[in-house]
């Protein structure tokens, strides 16, 4: 019989090598340090923030960077600092729980396509290609469209477009490792199915989702800001990144600093998510094990 105390000196050993393989890429650290900073001041954001985020003072309308204001002003005299800070809550937060969801409903998706195979694995990955036929973005849009814009539905449409990658390659990697010998010996001693893709199939085929999933929040991040800035993401006065571009370009020329700063925090989170999902690919590499 197992004894848990070893099991769970397994897992947290697998977890130390990958740090420490991570730790040996100066990159990815930076990115990690990057994006812990930067989900430290979203979650103290109200308590941190200079100005309240929606305080309007006419008389610092366009007011350029300053000690005052560190941002400068928008067209309505709110300081920028205090709503990108405030806007990373939301941002992240979509990025995250969009990921965070497809990352459940594929892995259900291609758990089933990929350990039933056969008739089962073609009508799913069928439906799956009718769905990824469409553009992304498109269908994020209609999706958006339909049922309108706001923060939970901005959440709803990314979460759905990124569904089927989740589930390809979910199905990709239990193709590789359903015919190991660990599992036909759970098979062979009457393992439930769920237990053995529970317990056996996805523990083993979690490292690529890992790093997809990395990658991920960075891409929605992206698409959450897009889906703003054409009206249909998260609506102001809530300072969402995109929403804030969306906002400030048609003063571009006039005030160019009130689309540098969201802009800047949109290109520096996903750099960091970037530079951290290729040191976890890298980490998570079995060829790279030490």
């Amino acid at each position: 019989m197992t004894n848990p105390a070893k099991v769970k000196v397994k897992k947290n050993s697998e977890f130390l090598r990958v740090m420490r393989q991570m730790s040996k890429n100066k990159a990815a650290m930076l990115g990690m340090a990057i994006l812990v900073v930067e989900v430290i001041l979203a979650i103290l954001a109200p308590y941190i923030i200079p100005y309240d985020y929606t305080a309007m003072d006419m008389t610092a309308c366009f007011a350029t960077p300053s000690a005052q204001h560190f941002f400068g002003c928008d067209d309505m005299g709110r300081d920028i600092f205090s709503r990108v800070l405030y806007g990373a809550r939301f941002s992240l937060t979509s990025g995250i729980a969009a990921v965070a969801i497809a990352l459940v409903i594929g892995m259900a998706i291609g758990a089933v396509a990929g350990f039933f195979g056969g008739w089962v694995d073609n009508i799913v990955m069928r439906l799956l290609d009718v769905i990824q036929a469409i553009p992304g973005m498109v269908m994020m849009v209609v999706i958006s469209a339909v049922l309108g814009p706001g923060f939970v539905n901005t959440i709803i449409a990314m979460a759905f477009g990124s569904i089927p990658g989740m589930a390809r390659m979910l199905r990709a990697q239990m193709l590789k490792v359903r015919d190991n010998e660990y599992i036909e010996a759970a098979v062979s001693i009457n393992c439930s199915k769920l237990r053995i893709v529970m317990n056996h199939l996805i523990p083993n085929c979690m490292s690529p989702m890992i790093v997809q999933a990395t990658m991920g929040v960075a891409q929605t991040i992206t698409l959450a800001a897009g889906l703003s800035f054409i009206g249909l993401g998260v609506q102001p006065p809530t300072p969402e990144w995109g929403a804030m571009l969306a906002a400030a370009r048609q003063f571009i020329r006039q005030a160019p600093h009130l689309v540098i700063f969201p802009g800047l925090a949109i290109a520096i989170t996903v750099l960091s998510l970037n530079l951290m999902g290729d040191g976890l690919r890298d980490a998570l590499d079995p060829k790279l094990k030490v």
